[in-house]
């Protein structure tokens, strides 16, 4: 395979000692290999920071390794790695979970035989400590209208043109985009005329326990409804679709997080079938 096109990787870690090992590896084993990964480390109070430079000097070439510094989250670490990116695409990693080995061959593939897309996403299987589980199929197709109910693409799965981090000017950083940047990211991908698509395979294989789901505060929740409303606004939704909008905040706000695991894992076994 021809692969005359780099695809820079942006990852932004924070404390991952325990798992960046992984993740990394699961790129050096990419069956695509022109690449460059770029690795912010948001001042993690563990070994992380040591252990992706040690990556850089086993592999001088492809590492390309940051530090902010102060603890700024994922949408300034990201912004951070694009600055220094030089490839003609920009894939997303995140440092506790997996990618296939055939993810970026694959994504490339797509985009080159569909140059009316301008991303490319997977379908994901969640894994924690007692191995895979159910699989979060992604739509087909996903428009702006998607963004109503679902979320169009799986953040950590996509690949596109850095182009079009160019256009959108990357990630918003603010209070409110603290763990919703790429729900942001979406309305901004949307509003500009991009297009993407997702394949079907499950390509990511994504770290997830009860303990992420604690993570999903009010605080959260809120700022992700706030982010909600003004993509509303921007894509010029219809005002009579913010009440269904107001009411899943209001549930998922006063669900405890096992009711909302349980919910999710049905969904995931709904779109299989």
């Amino acid at each position: 395979m021809m692969e005359k096109d780099k695809i820079s990787i942006v990852m932004g870690v924070y404390n991952c000692s325990e798992t960046i090992d992984a993740a990394i590896e699961s790129i050096l084993k990419q069956t695509y290999e022109n690449w460059e990964f770029i690795i912010c480390d948001d001042c993690s109070t563990d070994n992380t920071f040591k252990i992706i430079q040690n990556y850089k000097k086993k592999f001088p070439d492809k590492f390309i390794i940051l530090k902010n510094k102060i603890n700024s989250k994922l949408a300034y670490s990201l912004n951070h790695c694009l600055k220094y990116a030089t490839g003609t695409y920009i894939a997303r990693m995140d440092g506790d979970d997996l990618s296939h080995p055939e993810r970026f061959e694959k994504q490339i593939n797509f985009l080159k035989q569909n140059s009316s897309f301008d991303l490319v996403g997977t379908s994901m299987q969640r894994f924690n400590e007692n191995g895979l589980y159910d699989i979060l199929y992604s739509i087909k197709k996903p428009d702006k209208y998607t963004l109503r109910n679902k979320i169009p693409f799986n953040h950590a799965t996509i690949l596109t043109y850095k182009r079009v981090y160019d256009n959108l000017g990357g990630y918003t950083v603010s209070e409110r985009t603290k763990r919703s940047q790429d729900y942001d990211l979406w309305f901004r991908f949307f509003k500009e005329g991009f297009k993407g698509d997702n394949l079907k395979e499950a390509l990511y294989f994504v770290r997830e326990d009860s303990a992420a789901i604690r993570r999903r505060t009010f605080k959260v929740r809120y700022n992700a409804y706030k982010t909600t409303i003004m993509g509303y606004k921007m894509l010029n939704y219809p005002i009579h679709w913010y009440l269904p909008a107001t009411g899943r905040f209001i549930i998922k706000s006063i669900t405890p997080y096992l009711l909302i695991d349980i919910y999710r894992k049905f969904q995931s076994f709904k779109s299989k079938s």
